[in-house]
């Protein structure tokens, strides 16, 4: 070989090398904007959501999905984390904070979070993750066509609404009065409460309201829908119910009131049963959304995507504590029975 071309080698192999390194040393720094606590300092201690049962990006379900698409916290990704500690209003000030910080996207866990998100920038992807419906919260222009630089998972929760009432209708046949615990300051609990009011008439129902917008107002709700004689309860998907599931669940005991839940970690915290979208399913899509956009595709070319798995899950240690016998027919549903 002569000098020559050893020299270009050794250039081209040094170009390589500081490619190679550059390319190692790009980390994607990705914003979350989050409405509960970003500790877990508001969930009960020892309870699942304490141990980080929640659907946020930080949590250890998406850190590992992602780390199989590649990404390595520390070497090829960073997180930003911002937290509202449940009080909405401070969500602007927030996702202005991660706008300056120029972070590489924008992920949000709900409706109010993602909102606060798209006013902040109109640059940067968001990714969104809620129970509401984003075209009619005007978070997106279609499911299909989202538009802008926003996309993300809904849970469909308005739809689910109406078939948890169903579920309760089959496991208490004699069932006429239910109380629906909503937040009127969500989107999608809202979206929830409207869809549930078309159900409950459809099945025969008397809906009671039980609205709350602060974790002090829980035990004055449920102690009011006593006092209105209803028979069982239906909670709505919210940042706030999901942020104070052992307490709620608790005060379903405490009356003595089955109450069916959008999700099974509820069901975990003692709650009767659940109703809702398979939740390692969206932790999936999300990362794989992320995945994309961090690679170069824009949020309004990825169709917002809905969940295809749904579970049935049934406390039977919580149905024997209300001397309630669930029927075959609810029985032979459930994906998940804790005895």
């Amino acid at each position: 070989m002569n000098k020559k071309l050893a020299w270009l080698i050794t250039l081209l192999l040094l170009a390589v090398g500081t490619f190679v390194e550059a390319q190692q040393a790009k980390v994607a720094k990705i914003g979350f904007l989050g409405t509960r606590p970003a500790s877990g300092s508001e969930a009960e201690p020892g309870s699942p959501e304490a141990r980080g049962a929640s659907m946020r990006l930080g949590n250890e379900s998406v850190r590992r999905i992602l780390r199989e698409f590649g990404y390595v916290e520390g070497q090829n990704i960073a997180f930003e984390y911002r937290s509202a500690e449940n009080k909405l209003d401070r969500l602007p000030a927030l996702a202005d904070e991660l706008v300056r910080l120029k972070v590489d996207l924008l992920f949000t866990p709900g409706i109010n979070e993602a909102l606060a998100a798209k006013n902040a920038t109109s640059t940067i992807p968001i990714v969104f993750s809620t129970t509401a419906d984003p075209v009619a919260a005007g978070l997106v222009d279609s499911l299909a066509r989202p538009g802008g630089n926003i996309t993300g998972f809904t849970y469909i929760g308005a739809v689910l609404s109406g078939k948890r009432l169903e579920l309760l209708k089959e496991t208490i046949p004699k069932l006429s009065h239910v109380g629906l615990l909503w937040n009127p300051q969500d989107p999608g609990s809202t979206q929830q409460w409207k869809e549930s009011q078309l159900s409950a008439r459809e099945l025969g129902l008397q809906l009671h309201s039980m609205e709350v917008s602060s974790a002090d107002k829980y035990e004055g709700a449920f102690e009011q829908a006593t006092k209105a004689r209803i028979a069982a309860v239906a909670v709505t998907q919210s940042a706030l119910t999901n942020s104070y599931q052992k307490r709620i669940a608790d005060l379903a005991a405490k009356k003595r009131l089955p109450a069916i839940y959008p999700r099974g970690d509820f069901v975990e915290n003692g709650g009767l049963m659940s109703y809702g979208a398979d939740q390692a399913e969206p932790l999936r899509r999300v990362a794989s959304m992320v995945d994309k956009i961090l690679k170069g595709a824009k949020p309004a070319d990825l169709p917002v995507e809905q969940p295809t798995k749904f579970e049935l899950m049934i406390n039977l240690k919580a149905a024997k504590a209300l001397g309630l016998t669930i029927p075959p027919v609810v029985m032979m549903r459930a994906e998940k029975v804790i005895k």
